[in-house]
């Protein structure tokens, strides 16, 4: 029995053990090589792989069957799985971040160009028209156009003022002009500007080009202001919610789907798809924004196509000039009408004694100003930022068309990497289940967030998205509802400040058709306009912010005129321009 017991010994391990059963791969090849070789190569110490499986009872999530990681190996793999995750959602969703950025840099360019180019048209045409009277009275439309500057790229604030003041500051130089054999007293120009505000708009001086100038500009600058800042927030709301945070559970269900094959011996042995779905859709089930999301691009195009139709922002900028020069024409031709109710209604000013008089050059020295034609669409040229409105919103509109559905989508997106997941052509091949090879026969869940109650990998959270994603949702519904508020002919900016300041929500809004010249719609809740402008201090720069100024607290000896920061007065007709001398 002695001389066999060695051979008996040599014989054992050729004989056949049990039957192959769970994990039985792990049995069959005890080697740690394939898992040293990758883990090797992504930078792990070869000291923490054993060359041979181990005894897994240290595992803190894979099975503790024989293995091939360490707990320290099992601790870094936990790490390396929550990035290749996160790495993934991330670049999955680099589209998104990169098409709102693009369309944000272009809209932004856009409206901003517009307004420049129609700030330059203005200048020119007045310098054609009225040469050096206007390049020496030029502030007040510059204060005109830096106020409207400032309502799109800061403040937001006083667009309705901007209007007034500027319609305010140009009667209250024009009307003096119109009459240069009277001394005009402050108190006489305080009467005429608020005889010119009165809610019964029984003098309207420029007729009716500052309602229609107000309803247009107000109304496209309102809504490209929404649109860009739109756009903004959607960039900065994907790129916030691609930075996924793992939660606990998540962690452990990723480790299980990529990680453990490796601590088993098999990284070969790809994941099974349906077990992919199941963890993925788990893991984003509270960080997506759907429906918000949907509802979001919904408003951009609505608004969109406001912008390239009823609130046409090419159209608007180049008619700022129009409506000056039509209100100016108008003045020009009912100087009688006017003239005589305001001296009935504020007095007739003292005469200037005939010697300070400046006497009239005759009418056609002054010349007249040329039509100005805005050019229809066709003929409108590309800008400096390379293209139109039109060509703008057609590729916003092909673009926002690949990003609906992403956040449903994402989980299909992030599987269909070779890292997570079997390709689907070998959906029938055998898999890694999470506890071997095999096939993965658990119901895959892939759907909105209710749906995730049923995930057999992760179940659904119950206490509902974390405070960062309803804080993006939250950011999201806001800037929604100002885009089809600004559709609507509404700034939400303004009934936001009216309601801090008066505790009601005003804010005008208009009708549909602003073509048709339909008057705007105060809402019951909106205060009166006061029946005077504004004060405006002397000292307020060059700025020209505010309504009719008081400052008129220069010497005036002599005549009286009235003038800007002791410039000769500007006006902007042939009639006037002819008492004053010719150019």
């Amino acid at each position: 029995m002695s001389v066999l017991r060695p051979l008996l010994l040599l014989l054992l391990p050729l004989c056949p053990g049990p039957g192959p059963g769970p994990g039985s791969e792990a049995k069959v090849a005890r080697s740690c090589a394939d898992t040293r070789q990758v883990l090797g190569a992504r930078g792990y110490s070869l000291n923490l792989i054993p060359p041979s499986m181990i005894s897994g009872e240290h595992l803190q999530i894979c099975p503790q069957e024989y293995t091939c990681c360490s707990s320290e190996t099992e601790q870094k793999l936990i790490s390396d799985t929550e990035a290749t995750f996160q790495s993934l959602v991330e670049d999955s969703g680099s589209f998104l971040v990169h098409t709102l950025a693009a369309r944000h840099r272009k809209f932004n360019e856009f409206f901003r160009e517009m307004l420049s180019v129609s700030h330059q048209s203005l200048a020119q045409f007045f310098s054609h028209s009225y040469g050096r009277l206007y390049s020496q009275h030029a502030l007040i439309f510059n204060s005109l156009f830096s106020r409207l500057w400032d309502y799109y790229e800061k403040s937001g604030e006083g667009l309705e003022d901007t209007l007034v003041d500027f319609w305010a500051q140009l009667l209250e130089r024009a009307f003096p002009l119109m009459h240069p054999q009277y001394s005009f007293p402050p108190d006489f120009l305080l009467c005429l500007t608020h005889l010119a505000s009165t809610s019964d708009n029984s003098l309207q001086p420029f007729g009716d080009s500052p309602r229609r100038l107000r309803l247009q500009i107000t109304r496209a600058l309102v809504a490209a202001r929404a649109f860009v800042q739109g756009l903004e927030t959607g960039k900065n709301v994907v790129d916030e919610s691609l930075k996924v945070q793992v939660s606990e559970d998540c962690k452990k269900a990723l480790m299980r789907l990529i990680g453990c094959p490796l601590c088993r011996g098999v990284p070969s042995l790809m994941p099974c798809r349906g077990f992919c779905l199941n963890v993925a859709s788990g893991c984003l089930s509270n960080r997506g924004l759907e429906p918000d999301w949907g509802n979001y691009l919904d408003g951009l195009l609505f608004l969109a196509d406001k912008l390239q139709g009823p609130f046409s922002f090419e159209l608007a900028a180049e008619s700022i000039g129009v409506k000056i020069s039509e209100g100016l024409m108008y003045l020009q031709e009912n100087s009688m009408r006017v003239s005589a109710k305001v001296f009935q209604e504020c007095g007739t000013p003292h005469l200037i004694s005939a010697r300070n008089r400046r006497a009239p050059a005759p009418l056609e020295e002054a010349g007249r100003p040329w039509p100005w034609r805005v050019a229809p669409e066709e003929e409108r040229p590309t800008t400096a930022a390379g293209t139109n409105l039109h060509r703008l919103v057609w590729e916003l509109r092909e673009r926002l068309n690949r990003l609906r559905g992403f956040w449903v989508g994402l989980p299909l997106t992030v599987c269909g990497d070779s890292r997570m997941a079997a390709d689907i052509s070998q959906e029938t091949a055998p898999c890694w289940t999470g506890t071997g090879r095999g096939r993965y026969q658990l119901p895959v869940v892939v759907g909105p967030r209710t749906d995730q109650t049923h995930n057999p990998e992760l179940g659904l959270d119950t206490s509902g998205p974390d405070v960062p994603t309803r804080r993006r949702r939250l950011l999201l519904r806001s800037a929604t509802a100002r885009m089809r508020a600004a559709a609507l002919g509404q700034d939400l900016d303004m009934q936001d400040a009216e309601e801090d300041a008066s505790g009601s929500g005003g804010g005008f809004h208009y009708a549909d058709d602003w073509k048709a010249g339909t008057a705007p719609v105060a809402p019951a809740a909106w205060p009166p306009r006061p029946h005077h402008p504004p004060r405006r201090d002397s000292s307020s720069g060059g700025r020209g912010r505010g309504g009719p100024r008081f400052n008129q607290d220069r010497s005036r000896s002599g005549g009286m005129s009235v003038g800007l920061h002791n410039s000769p007065v500007l006006i902007l007709f042939p009639s006037a321009l002819a008492m004053l001398g010719p150019r």
